[in-house]
């Protein structure tokens, strides 16, 4: 069975500044939070470093054919935040800017749409010298630096994303500690999700006060939470875990508060939360980007399986090179759940694996496994589709294998692989079959 896409439904790719662009004392840029956390011994894997990543800072064009020759319509990248205000607030630094004016001029030659996300966890090292997302200051400065970046590229990007994943920046980075700073059981974790919230509520402003026709919105990583069991423990447990992934960040966005269930098993809501804060960040945005991997089955820990009602839900046996469970149909799940918000434009800006690559005769890079999870991914968008889900788009994660973070290069997400050694761009059987599907407009 054949299913169709929507005429105009944009096909697309997503990056991040710090894991592809490298030139990180380049034209001006400052040190970033993530610089610093790879600076410190046993951080990150092999002591891997974004310093040259990818080298898209001065490679962009290439990208930017290899783009054009899969047939990519959008593009979704991030502007890095050091790179264009150094100080984290001020001065801005032209020639940083101007990376990225070459870049989405890059993309229109091409027929490329630019989606420009402004924060990808990249913020100058001297904004959290001063205390990072942890204080309230920050979120007006974001605000300016958004201001300055759209005064210089809105006259061409009419797509904005504000944040990429706060939860991320919130959970991994101030409480388990594995992400920039790299605090653990900071306490802070509540009140940088508010600031980052904040930041986006007035960085939404600056963005619509610059052209009336930006489209402006938020990317988040949003997962179902499915009970080991119906033993009421299990479904509470469920319910408060995904509330505080998922409804801690959509209720204050589309409904103006915080759920009051969830501040009673938050213990408390953020300490920085003021008188206007939520009118601030419940301006709705435009449209919401759903970066979506997985779905997790959760107990409660207190539990034994033997005091657990049949049938058990168990975890996916089928796991990615991060040991993530593939489970294409929470998908479909959190699509339905944004509609119900009544979002009026949805996208899917990630979704993608790491898996091992096999070289085969010919340097052919066979990755079935990749090409499988986004088959069938797109089969439950299609789906969400044709229940009336406004989605227009779906940007694959990643275009280039990549800087993964605290894994360094030791895991892949590319549909094009990057022999970092050389930076020799080849694409994958993935990227062709991806091709295909683009110019079908169907799956």
């Amino acid at each position: 069975m054949t299913l169709r896409f929507p005429d105009g439904f944009l096909w697309g790719a997503a990056t991040s500044s710090y894991q592809i662009e490298g030139a990180v004392a380049e034209d001006g840029r400052s040190e970033s939070v993530w610089d610093r956390f790879c600076s410190i011994p046993g951080r990150v894997m092999n002591g891997d470093t974004g310093d040259v990543a990818c080298d898209h800072y001065h490679r962009w064009r290439e990208d930017v054919q290899i783009m054009k020759d899969l047939g990519l319509t959008a593009y979704r990248f991030s502007v890095a935040w050091p790179r264009v205000v150094p100080e984290g607030r001020g001065p801005v630094n032209q020639a940083g800017l101007d990376f990225y004016d070459r870049l989405v001029d890059g993309l229109l030659e091409a027929g490329i749409e630019p989606f420009a996300t402004l924060y990808h966890w990249d913020h100058p090292q001297c904004i959290e010298d001063e205390g990072g997302w942890r204080v309230r200051a920050t979120a007006q400065a974001f605000a300016d630096y958004a201001a300055a970046v759209e005064a210089r590229l809105g006259d061409r990007v009419r797509h904005w994303l504000t944040l990429n994943e706060p939860w991320v920046v919130a959970h991994l980075g101030h409480r388990t500690g594995q992400h920039a700073p790299g605090l653990v059981g900071s306490g802070a974790e509540l009140d940088v999700k508010h600031h980052q919230l904040l930041g986006h509520g007035l960085a939404s402003q600056a963005l619509r006060a610059g052209h009336a026709r930006n489209e402006v919105g938020i990317a988040l990583n949003l997962e179902p939470r499915v009970p080991r069991s119906d033993h009421p423990l299990d479904l509470d447990a469920a319910a408060a875990e995904e509330g505080l992934m998922n409804r801690w960040f959509l209720d204050p966005l589309f409904i103006g508060r915080y759920p009051d269930e969830l501040l009673a098993v938050a213990g408390r809501t953020a300490s920085a939360v003021a008188p206007g804060d939520l009118d601030i960040i419940g301006q709705p945005p435009d449209s919401i980007g759903l970066n979506y991997y997985r779905t997790e089955v959760v107990g409660h820990p207190g539990l034994k399986d033997c005091d657990r009602p049949p049938p058990l839900r168990n975890p996916a046996t089928e796991v990615t090179d991060m040991g993530w469970p593939v489970t294409p149909e929470g998908l479909g799940k959190m699509l339905r759940m944004l509609d119900e918000y009544g979002i009026q434009a949805i996208y899917i800006t990630e979704n993608g694996a790491a898996f091992p690559d096999t070289i085969r005769d010919g340097g052919i890079i066979q990755d079935e496994a990749r090409r499988s999870y986004l088959e069938r991914h797109l089969v439950e968008a299609a789906r969400a589709i044709g229940d009336r889900v406004p989605l227009l788009g779906y940007f694959a994660w990643t275009l280039l294998d990549n800087f993964e973070w605290s894994f360094g290069y030791s895991r892949r997400f590319g549909l094009v692989h990057v022999d970092h050694a050389t930076q020799r761009r080849t694409p994958k059987a993935s990227a062709f079959w991806y091709r295909d599907v683009i110019a079908r407009n169907a799956i």
